[in-house]
């Protein structure tokens, strides 16, 4: 079946008992047992139930993955793994990755003894080079967030394996309806669920799927051990947003490049990322690794630096100002000072961040009104 087919039918089967079309909410943090053996599929909340469950099944078929688990956030998703690492390990990540990624890897696991090692992972000769003995996990992000950088991830997963790492990717970005690391080779997905699955800035998420089972249970017993696990409400609205995930990315994406052509031609912009733009350094890759759109979000520079940004992202009216990503509304913020505040002024920097970086976040409204919009704030 077709992607959006299975989005709508795996794992949400209609209710035995009412044959209501979509399976109710289980909101029970414990389940009776019929003798003291624990032998049923479900006990403890924490453990499983069965409106997670739903969201997960789904979730693991649209990735093409053995196994999807379901958090309480994206961060909660992205520490479960790190959680596989003890001191004197190594990480080899991006500097191109989400500003809550870079302050867990470099304050919180540096801390207690995790080697992190960040490299440009667009150059895969940046990547081989950074993993050496001692290396168990690569991290990676493509499109990477706010530079949106291409990362060639069966490359990356290459290297990872020959070194006996694991690859991990956070797909957040593009969504399993634009790529699929686990058919590149990736050992890992991670996603926010809170961004474009949810959709609609409602809920607060994570999901990680893996294409090995023995790496699912080994995850699982991490999750249940720590608990940060998904509500049954938050997993029903991601249920529902999965049903509309690939009309909604493939829509945003098309008006995000609309709007990224548009902004290549305004004098008041120095430079505009975009995967889908011919001029990007990572098109070519972008369009072989990824299907039905290059993403949803948009960055780009303009002249006048940081004062004449927060001029620009204070006067839209329809692109919000606000952190996040992937819902229905369309968004804006600077990440210097946002969504990448966390990074060290001088990391970056260092990366090609720049304080009068500006970040939109593509909703569904009308490309003519959010060109207007964009107008009109330039202006």
């Amino acid at each position: 079946m077709h992607f959006r087919t299975r989005a709508i039918h795996v794992g949400q089967d209609r209710d035995a008992v009412t044959g209501a079309v979509v399976p109710p909410i289980h909101v029970a943090s414990t389940f009776v047992q019929p003798d003291a053996s624990m032998s049923t599929a479900y006990d403890y909340a924490r453990t499983g139930s069965p409106t997670r469950h739903a969201f997960e099944r789904t979730l693991a078929d649209l990735d093409g993955g053995v196994r999807a688990l379901a958090f309480a956030s994206g961060m909660a998703a992205t520490h479960c793994v790190a959680q596989l690492l003890v001191p004197g390990d190594r990480i080899v990540t991006g500097t191109d990755i989400y500003g809550g990624t870079w302050r867990l890897f470099n304050r919180v696991l540096a801390a207690q003894g995790i080697l992190v090692t960040a490299v440009d992972t667009s150059d895969t000769a940046a990547v081989a080079a950074a993993v050496v003995p001692g290396t168990k996990l690569v991290w990676i992000e493509s499109p990477g967030n706010p530079l949106l950088s291409i990362t060639d991830i069966a490359a990356c997963a290459d290297i990872a394996h020959a070194a006996g790492a694991l690859l991990a990717c956070d797909a957040t970005l593009a969504t399993p309806a634009l790529t699929r690391p686990l058919e590149h080779g990736a050992d890992i997905v991670m996603h926010s669920a809170t961004k474009s699955i949810g959709g609609h800035s409602d809920l607060l998420g994570g999901a990680l799927v893996v294409r090995d089972a023995e790496l699912g249970t080994r995850l699982h017993w991490l999750q249940n051990a720590t608990g940060a696990v998904m509500g049954p409400l938050e997993a029903f609205l991601c249920s529902r947003g999965l049903k509309t995930l690939e009309l909604r990315v493939q829509a945003q994406s098309a008006t995000a490049l609309q709007l990224a052509e548009w902004l290549a031609l305004q004098p008041q912009v120095r430079r505009v990322l975009y995967p889908g733009l011919a001029g990007h350094p990572g098109h070519a890759l972008a369009v072989r690794q990824m299907r039905g759109g290059f993403g949803t979000i948009v960055s780009f520079e303009i002249d006048g630096g940081v004062e004449q940004a927060r001029r620009v992202v204070e006067s839209t009216r329809l692109f919000q100002l606000a952190v996040s990503l992937g819902a229905v509304e369309s968004l804006i913020e600077i990440p210097a000072l946002m969504s990448h505040g966390s990074y060290d002024p001088a990391a970056r920097k260092a990366v090609g961040i720049a304080d009068g970086l500006i970040r939109l976040a593509v909703g569904l409204e009308a490309f003519a009104d959010l060109r207007a919009d964009l107008a009109s704030a330039l202006g």
